[in-house]
């Protein structure tokens, strides 16, 4: 049953912690909505990943609730609750709510190809028993390494009490002990790599060249405090949020609810000193592949790697495409998109900025070049990771 429409703002509850830079995204995102369509009045618990639900939440009589379901008693709680409900949790105890999550297919896509660029050939996953999404991320970049025909490495769960973080370290740090060498590792979540990188430290494993270590959510203090600094996948938290809102809006509107998952895929890695390492024995290759990652947005070209790392182009050509599966050309592409998209999603420069930025002397060439290699044009890429998908609507041209 659906409330009628009054002229106050809506009581809208939002289960979201605040402990963690995910959930902090996904608040941003909610906020961006508020901005533009105005106010609900908003009740925030302040809670950790997995709390309890807050005690008034049983006696509440609002409009609607957004909310993180990662337990079985908030779930009952809010199975009780006779107003729209949007998740935004992978784990989806209540399955005919629905639900905004990221795209766990593609954050496995993206970390194995994260080590498999830098020439990894181990690789290992270090998850989180306690939640569902751990597991799907896990199982998703297991699948696409050992598609790929490379070995990969799960760690079991920890031998601690839940929160004992010393007894994780020193479980973590025997497993990762015991693996084949170097090694790429992703961490289920940000807290787990600082876990690991703590781990190598206390076994005196060199990161980044014995070991590299991926988290996921980029939360750039935990990420930056971190020793080193550790590359992590960026999840749009902020586009998660941001739909979440719009739909529940429309369903606090009288739109009949849908038990549909909407999978919102990352935006790339921010690269760190974590995994800033290639584990390649040609030199050359090694010295070309970072030649091109220090300067393809510079707008260089296949003829300037050669004048920095001096063969031929066929022998060049031909190494790369054996260890990185790639051609020097497709590789500079593949940075300059990279950091195209980037720009998309987290700016509003105009898109002859952008290009200039990625490396591409015309924004006509860009836009083509966009097209082909990201499956849609810049300014529906934009839309589409900004949350906005209005102003395309509304006849935003296409690049």
């Amino acid at each position: 049953m659906t409330k009628t429409r009054s002229t106050s703002p809506r009581k809208v509850a939002l289960l979201i912690e605040t402990s963690n830079a995910y959930a902090r995204g996904l608040l941003q995102g909610i906020i961006a909505y508020l901005r533009e369509h105005g106010p609900w009045s908003v009740y925030l618990a302040e809670q950790r990943r997995g709390d309890l639900p807050p005690a008034w939440l049983a006696r509440w009589d609002g409009d609607g609730v957004i909310a993180r379901i990662e337990n079985a008693e908030i779930a009952r709680v809010l199975s009780k609750l006779r107003v729209p409900i949007v998740d935004v949790s992978a784990a989806r105890p209540l399955p005919k709510l629905p639900c905004f999550e990221i795209d766990e297919e593609a954050v496995g896509r993206i970390a194995a190809r994260h080590f498999m660029e830098r020439g990894f050939k181990n690789f290992a996953y270090c998850g989180n028993p306690r939640f569902v999404w751990s597991d799907l991320r896990g199982n998703n970049f297991m699948k696409f390494v050992s598609e790929a025909g490379y070995p990969v490495f799960a760690c079991q769960s920890p031998s601690g009490e839940v929160g004992d973080d010393q007894a994780d370290i020193e479980h973590i740090a025997q497993w990762v002990a015991s693996l084949p060498k170097p090694v790429g590792i992703l961490a289920c979540y940000d807290f787990r790599g600082r876990q690991v990188l703590d781990a190598c430290r206390l076994r005196g494993i060199a990161v980044p060249d014995e070991v590299a270590v991926l988290g996921v959510d980029n939360d750039d203090l935990l990420c930056n405090l971190c020793h080193p600094p550790m590359s992590s996948i960026i999840p749009n938290m902020q586009q998660t949020g941001y739909r979440a809102a719009e739909l529940l809006d429309r369903l606090m509107n009288g739109e009949k609810a849908r038990p549909e998952v909407h999978f919102i895929e990352p935006l790339g890695v921010a690269t760190r000193q974590s995994t800033d390492t290639l584990a390649i024995e040609d030199s050359n290759l090694v010295r070309a592949i970072r030649y091109i990652r220090d300067h393809a947005c510079e707008g260089i070209s296949v003829k300037d790697v050669l004048r920095a790392v001096p063969q031929s182009r066929r022998i060049l050509e031909g190494r790369f495409k054996k260890l990185v599966g790639r051609t020097p050309h497709e590789e500079i592409l593949r940075v300059q998109i990279d950091r195209a998209k980037v720009l998309l999603a987290e700016t509003e420069l105009p898109m002859a900025q952008i290009a200039e930025r990625a490396g591409f002397a015309h924004v006509e060439y860009f836009s083509a070049v966009f097209k082909r290699e990201a499956g849609s044009p810049p300014s529906r890429y934009r839309a589409q990771n900004r949350g906005r998908q209005g102003d395309f609507a509304r006849g935003g041209a296409e690049d």
